[in-house]
């Protein structure tokens, strides 16, 4: 008798507005395992976005199959949207669960995929809810790009302000006092330039300001107070201010004063504060309160030594060098496999012939330069022997014809083949190619932030134990073997 686990997946928005129900998918699961003889081992529940593969059950069930001698013949769900919205993931989930001999199955949409033509079929039932996902954010995203222009503000109401509704339904904010009266004095007050940030912002909670230290400096830059809405850049549209609907807490030259404030202490700054030892600084969570982790310098005796530190009072702090060392140490435990190294260098050898395609014409038109004067001199010599070109015309060409070609022939010399340069480079760099920890340490911090941005797909958790190892893109997982 086969075995099966059933996946039943839905997340809030689907349940309201298409009558998704774990309860239905249920029903027709079971009674699909009766009428086919199947045997039901595991019942998976999930109540998450199928965007990505990265939901709390799906995890736990893979690790379930990658340490069980055991595992179901299937994975049955009721469609294919169940399994994911998301085609390039969907292949390569399907690619990994094969390896634990694990066949997923839509009972509503059932594909064998022994048969090429099916695989047809199921890009397409792949694609139609990840195009369904895609439009419907593209008509949020152009609807709230719209509402912006408008002078509207469409999130929760800032500090300061509180959300109203017309009588027709409309949304708006307006001021909300005493907040607003707490925040105007606070923008009065940083503009002077007489006090520090952190200290308005002390003195402020002491007023009953509703707002932690990290919301209030980003408050303090946002034109929302000055009656202004930031509609971001877009395409050939650059970032720009609109008026806005709501009644302003201060006016534009005090906000404008303010930004001036800021800008000059940022500048301050920056002569202590060293990003190259805090590379991963907006990419740590903080492992008891989940805040992000902020980096800063403290001052020794001697030099400055940095630390990533959670500024909420849960006081979780470690050092930069410790944490920056162990994220190396993860990284070394990855090995690429075999396969993957000759495609990539075929990856790279496709990216240098095309950035060396100038190189490559400019040889083709010597060449061709060449063969046009090597031609001439030929006709010259024919000519002679036949009579058209007399003896002195002849050594007018040949000499001009000459002193060409050889000057020709020293620039082609002096050109780089633009092949051998690729070998040279592969040759050279056939051992680090895909070490992620040698091409991490030689990157620069600007390099090294956007490395940490692909290889780890969520903010990167790390505890007196370092960094957990299921932390990598699966994508990353299927190229690398962990040590």
């Amino acid at each position: 008798m086969r075995t099966a686990d059933l996946y039943i997946r839905v997340s809030t928005d689907e349940q309201a507005d298409k009558g998704y129900s774990q309860r239905n998918q249920d029903e027709l699961l079971h009674k699909y395992c009766q009428s086919n003889g199947i045997h039901v081992q595991e019942v998976i529940y999930e109540d998450h976005s199928a965007k990505t593969f990265n939901r709390p059950e799906w995890r736990k069930m893979l690790g379930r199959f990658k340490k069980a001698k055991v595992n179901p013949d299937l994975i049955l769900f009721t469609k294919w949207d169940r399994f994911s919205r998301n085609t390039s993931d969907a292949y390569q989930m399907i690619a990994l669960l094969r390896t634990y001999d694990i066949e997923p199955q839509a009972i509503d949409q059932p594909l064998d995929l022994t048969i090429p033509e099916n695989k047809m079929m199921l890009a397409f039932y792949l694609a139609a809810p990840e195009v369904e996902n895609d439009r419907r954010a593209l008509n949020i995203f152009h609807g709230m790009r719209r509402a912006r222009k408008e002078g509207r503000w469409i999130s929760s109401a800032p500090v300061g302000y509180a959300n109203k509704s017309y009588e027709d339904g409309r949304k708006y904010i307006a001021i909300n006092e005493p907040q607003a009266a707490i925040m105007r004095r606070a923008f009065e007050d940083i503009a002077t330039g007489k006090y520090p940030v952190e200290q308005v912002w002390k003195e402020a909670k002491r007023k009953g300001l509703a707002c932690g230290r990290n919301n209030f400096w980003n408050l303090i830059r946002n034109p929302v107070y000055c009656g202004k809405i930031v509609v971001p850049l877009f395409k050939d549209e650059p970032l720009h201010w609109v008026d806005a609907q709501h009644e302003p807490i201060i006016t534009e030259a005090i906000f404008n004063r303010v930004l001036q404030v800021l800008d000059s202490r940022k500048r301050q700054l920056m002569k202590i504060i060293s990003p190259d030892k805090l590379p991963l600084r907006g990419f740590l969570k903080c492992p008891k309160c989940t805040r992000m982790l902020t980096g800063s310098p403290s001052k020794g005796s001697r030099d400055y030594y940095y630390y990533y530190h959670c500024s909420s009072v849960c006081g979780i702090r470690f050092n930069a060098d410790l944490v920056n060392r162990a994220l190396i140490d993860i990284l070394k435990k990855y090995i690429a496999k075999p396969e993957f190294k000759s495609l990539f260098k075929k990856i790279i050898a496709d990216v240098m012939e095309k950035k060396s395609g100038a190189t490559l014409n400019k040889q083709r038109l010597v060449l061709k330069q060449l063969e046009d004067q090597q031609n001439r001199l030929n006709r010259a010599k024919d000519l002679l022997l036949s009579g058209g070109l007399d003896a002195d015309d002849y050594r007018s060409i040949k000499t001009e014809a000459e002193i060409k070609i050889l000057a020709l022939q020293n620039t082609l010399s002096t050109m780089a083949d633009p092949q051998e340069a690729v070998d040279k480079l592969l040759k050279r760099y056939d051992k680090v190619l895909l070490n992620l920890a040698f091409l991490y340490q030689k990157a620069d911090t600007a390099n090294k932030r956007k490395m940490i941005g692909f290889l780890f797909p969520e903010n990167l958790t790390y505890t007196s134990d370092g960094f957990g190892d299921d932390q990598l893109t699966s994508t990353l997982k299927l190229m690398y073997n962990g040590a």
